[in-house]
């Protein structure tokens, strides 16, 4: 069966942003230029994350949810800041396809029931950030892995399939921004305990990485950024002139056409077509959507 590939667009405010181990967040842009980018390119779906929703206990993302659901027609995904059913309502009704939820199920794992109930499985997907701990177990933080909850993660993505989340997002701190490969034994044990869907997410550098997590990890689709982006962001045309005073814009200024030394950047057709040569079966459109 085809695996997806997801683009994860990390948002704070009006910008893009990407960092390390969900943290020092540097600024790539507006968000509607690379989800057009990715759109005409093929990729599967998009991925929105509220960076500092945790941090303001909402999410802030419908004007720009509203704007691409008026453009891009494959499914979307927004996360961060979901914390009732309301908000799921409004991110819905702003133009979403799925909503993300960790922090909130963490605090009340039936959130996740009751959301399933209200909206459907295949609209809620279950977010587990996981930190591997010394003895080789991983347990579940929040708030761009920063709270430690004490959660083990793999009994907990067990527990979320149960609870009727449609899909697992599961993310490796550890890795995320990194580009040194996906956690693969994160993902294989959480992979080999649910019966849905599970996206990898964090430290993908390179087409061995991508491989390697489905190969290996067993895992249903990636979920992608800085591969796409320190690609993206050499050929995306900026105004710094709108970027003044907007956080940390040093290497939208001085760096993007440097790219990033830890990141084989590449497209997401390019990605496609080596993962496709090199025996695996991404979903490959016909045409790239214009």
């Amino acid at each position: 069966m085809p695996f997806r590939l997801i683009a994860r667009l990390d948002i704070k405010g009006p910008n893009l942003v990407k960092g390390i181990h969900l943290e020092g967040l540097r600024v790539l842009g507006r968000p509607a230029a690379f989800a057009r980018k990715y759109y005409e390119d093929g990729v599967d779906e998009l991925f929105y994350q509220d960076a500092v929703a945790s941090l303001y206990g909402r999410n802030s993302l419908l004007d720009i949810v509203k704007e691409t659901a008026q453009e891009i027609f494959i499914p979307l995904c927004v996360g961060g800041g979901i914390r009732s059913r309301q908000d799921v309502y409004n991110v819905l009704r702003a133009g979403a396809d799925k909503v993300a939820i960790n922090t909130a199920a963490i605090a009340n794992p039936d959130f996740i029931r009751e959301a399933a109930e209200e909206f459907g499985s295949s609209t809620i997907v279950a977010v587990v950030e996981a930190i591997r701990q010394p003895d080789g177990g991983y347990l579940c933080f929040t708030n761009c892995g920063r709270e430690y909850t004490g959660v083990e993660a793999v009994a907990w993505a067990k527990r979320l399939g149960e609870l009727g989340a449609g899909e697992i997002v599961v993310t490796s701190v550890d890795r995320e921004g990194t580009g040194r490969g996906f956690d693969l034994d994160l993902t294989r044990r959480i992979a080999q305990v649910v019966p849905i869907p599970v996206i990898a997410h964090g430290g993908c550098g390179s087409i061995k990485h991508a491989l390697d997590v489905v190969q290996k990890g067993h895992c249903d689709a990636i979920a992608l950024a800085s591969i796409l982006h320190y690609d993206a962001v050499k050929k995306i045309p900026v105004d710094l002139a709108e970027f003044a005073d907007e956080g940390n814009t040093e290497f939208l200024r001085y760096h993007r056409q440097d790219g990033f030394k830890l990141v084989a950047s590449t497209t997401v057709q390019d990605l496609k077509k080596q993962l496709a040569a090199g025996g695996l079966h991404p979903r490959m459109p016909e045409a790239a959507h214009v």
